[in-house]
């Protein structure tokens, strides 16, 4: 912040899709010193728009949101309106969330039961230079960081559009294991696990983990137990 910002409240804008929620964390900022509510966008694009008409300081962006995602805002913010900092307020922390936000630029975690004070330091802590994390993520990091790295599968070339991760996934499904054990060896939430294989499962027209057992043997991607 520049000298004497400190002394006027920070502008911040509240990106979410859902309209109760929005209003929710506007009339809560509403009431936290320091904090100015200047805008609220209801999708990435308009978050984009909203800062480059109104210059906040900040940006409390939440992630899941239609057209423009939460992490496309931000690196587009970041990009193009280096002066605002984005801190995510979200209700996911898994790594699939976490990573690509921080990657985008975001300067700030938080989950969506943060306290009013927790808010405003992360708001503060982004405009000082700092890191705005609340304590689950910043221990989520440090697990990571302190944990073996998961291992990517080493797959060539992927067959029909799929990802590397959605190719993980598969490879994972063709060793036996279940959602609740992929999520643990991929450090993410069963949730994003069973999107993985729901989009896998489009691309590719099997219907169940017994035809993506042998999707993947068929593909060269596996290899069946021997005997």
């Amino acid at each position: 912040m520049t000298e004497g910002a400190e002394d006027r409240p920070a502008r911040v804008v509240v990106a979410d899709d859902q309209t109760v929620v929005r209003e929710g964390i506007v009339m809560l900022l509403g009431l936290l010193p320091g904090i100015e509510v200047v805008g609220a966008a209801g999708d990435g694009f308009e978050a984009v728009r909203l800062v480059a008409e109104l210059a906040p300081d900040v940006v409390l962006m939440d992630l899941r949101m239609p057209r423009c995602d939460g992490v496309e805002a931000t690196r587009r913010i970041r990009a193009e309106h280096p002066g605002t900092q984005v801190v995510v307020l979200t209700t996911y922390a898994d790594d699939d969330s976490l990573f690509p936000a921080l990657r985008a630029g975001a300067r700030g975690y938080l989950t969506k039961d943060a306290g009013g004070d927790e808010i405003v330091r992360a708001v503060r802590s982004v405009l000082s230079g700092d890191a705005g994390l609340s304590p689950s993520i910043q221990r989520r990091l440090l697990e990571r960081l302190s944990g073996p790295e998961p291992q990517p599968a080493v797959v060539t070339e992927a067959p029909d559009g799929l990802t590397a991760r959605e190719t993980e996934v598969l490879l994972l499904i063709a060793e036996g294991l279940s959602n609740q054990e992929i999520a643990r060896r991929l450090h993410v939430s069963t949730a994003t696990v069973k999107t993985h294989i729901n989009n896998l499962f489009a691309k590719t027209g099997l219907k169940d983990r017994a035809q993506a057992v042998r999707y993947a043997y068929a593909k060269g991607l596996a290899r069946p137990p021997v005997g």
